[in-house]
């Protein structure tokens, strides 16, 4: 019995529930027979442009079923996928595109006309046009094969190309299933970006599972709310800044009973956005995850939503998690280096064995996040470690000064950064994005009443927007280099 490889999981699922509804998009149905004949001409139309198996082909879109079809494609095809994020400029997309040394990047309209001619860009429409070449089609997927490779964020500095495997996504599916559940009326709403591991997660799992995506080509609260209100959504997957404006934009009405749950990635959560997601009996389900590990590892499982308020979880099944200090193993609430390891975290960084060398070590992989874990395991993310704010010896970790901010009825978005300091080294200063008019000393007031003194913010400045990337994660790297230029 081979146990290194899985059938090709899109035509078995086709094969097993040919008439499931696989996609929504737009209003149009694509049942998982229909998905996968489009993405069989598509794999036949790529052999005709040249694609081979093993290539590495890049994919420059938005969320679109153009999109999802050339995904599934390459992977009929046996080339591994490079997906890039459509929000970079051209220099960034260009630097990983020459990084990952792809054979071609398929584009959309918007894509393309940032890379023509600077790179070896196609139109999508023109591949659609091409006549077929007959290919044989990859019957199974091997576990170890790097399936897809994503840039990290690059929160930290440069970004580095994640290898993300076929057992990878497996086994991010089986956590993800285990700790969820799984009904036969589940629907996933993705408007996250499939570029990004929260976005092609989802596609992982619907062909896996045979469950419906609802698609939208990107966020908007007010669609939100309409799918999960009138398109029969269970599951969404939300960041903090996504979910405050969906629970604004609903007022008064609350999401139905067959609403299963909100994930919530990207960051620690706002208690008050927690608080008023209980009082609209919206469910909340904090994660924790990263591109290195395929979409979550942690999740704060149903029953523990209110009690463990402000937890990501318990790892999910497959994974172990634990909290370092110094290569210590630490005591529950002793707060250190999150620690992962398990069959969805990747074997490295694309063509950095000197990265991959430093962050896996004894097949753990060092997540570079601070955090600790209470007396029955459970996962609280402090801070990035790269984030962390030292003044006085003390250490400050920004999410917390922007967790309190974020509890003002006046700030819409937060994020703390270090000012350098000549008597304490650094002090915490805020950037706030206001939805009415406040003082600094208001604010210094607020958060005086809510932090120990060493927290507040020496300083405020208003913005009219907080830098972000793909994921909607705040990029306080970007905050640090603009308050250093003042």
């Amino acid at each position: 019995m081979d146990l290194t490889s899985i059938p090709n999981w899109l035509r078995q699922r086709a094969f097993l529930t040919p008439e499931r509804i696989a996609l929504t998009y737009q209003g149009k149905h694509l049942t998982f027979s229909q998905l996968d004949e489009q993405v069989t001409k598509r794999a036949k139309q790529l052999t005709t442009f040249g694609v081979r198996r093993n290539d590495y082909v890049g994919i420059f879109m938005r969320n679109s079923i153009e999109m999802v079809v050339t995904i599934h494609a390459l992977h009929y095809v046996g080339a591994a996928i490079v997906l890039l994020n459509t929000r970079l400029s051209e220099r960034e997309v260009i630097w990983q595109i020459n990084d990952a040394n792809v054979t071609f990047t398929i584009c959309d309209e918007e894509g393309y006309a940032l890379l023509n001619e600077k790179t070896n860009a196609v139109l999508s429409s023109e591949i659609v046009s091409l006549e077929e070449t007959d290919v044989e089609v990859v019957s199974s997927f091997s576990l170890q094969k790097v399936a897809t490779i994503m840039y990290t964020s690059g929160t930290t500095g440069n970004p580095k190309g994640v290898k993300q495997t076929f057992g990878n996504h497996w086994w991010s599916a089986m956590g993800s299933m285990l700790n969820l559940g799984l009904q036969q009326e589940d629907t996933w709403l993705c408007a996250v970006p499939i570029f990004h591991i929260s976005g092609l997660s989802i596609l992982m799992r619907s062909v896996i599972y045979g469950m419906r995506v609802v698609l939208h080509p990107s966020f908007q609260p007010e669609t939100m709310n309409e799918a999960i209100m009138k398109e029969g959504v269970t599951i969404v997957s939300v960041v903090s800044t996504m979910l405050q404006q969906m629970v604004e934009a609903l007022g008064e009405q609350t999401y139905p009973s067959t609403f299963r749950c909100m994930l919530l990635g990207g960051g620690p959560a706002p208690k008050p956005l927690l608080q008023k997601c209980e009082e609209k009996n919206i469910r909340v389900f904090q994660t924790y995850g990263m591109t290195e590990t395929a979409s979550q590892v942690v999740t704060l499982a149903p029953e523990y939503c209110v009690s463990k308020i402000g937890s990501a979880g318990k790892p999910l099944f497959p994974v172990e998690v634990k909290i370092m200090n110094d290569n210590v193993e630490c005591a529950p609430f002793e707060e250190g280096e999150i620690v992962i390891k398990g069959p969805n975290v990747t074997s490295g960084y694309l063509n950095r064995p000197d990265a991959t060398e430093k962050a896996i070590r004894d097949g753990w992989l060092y997540s570079g996040d601070i955090g600790y874990m209470d007396e029955e395991g459970f996962l609280y993310v402090l801070d990035r470690r790269n984030d962390l704010i030292v003044s006085g010896g003390e250490n400050i970790y920004p999410a917390e000064i922007e967790a309190v901010l974020l509890s003002h009825e006046a700030i819409l978005e937060a994020g703390v950064v270090g000012k350098k300091d000549e008597r304490w080294g650094q002090v915490p200063h805020a950037f706030v994005v206001c939805q009415q008019d406040v003082t600094e000393e208001e604010l210094i007031t607020y958060c005086k009443e809510r932090l120990a003194k060493y927290k507040v913010p020496h300083r405020f400045t208003i913005v009219h927007e907080l830098p972000r990337n793909a994921a909607n994660k705040l990029v306080r790297r970007k905050l640090q280099e603009k308050l250093d230029a003042q």
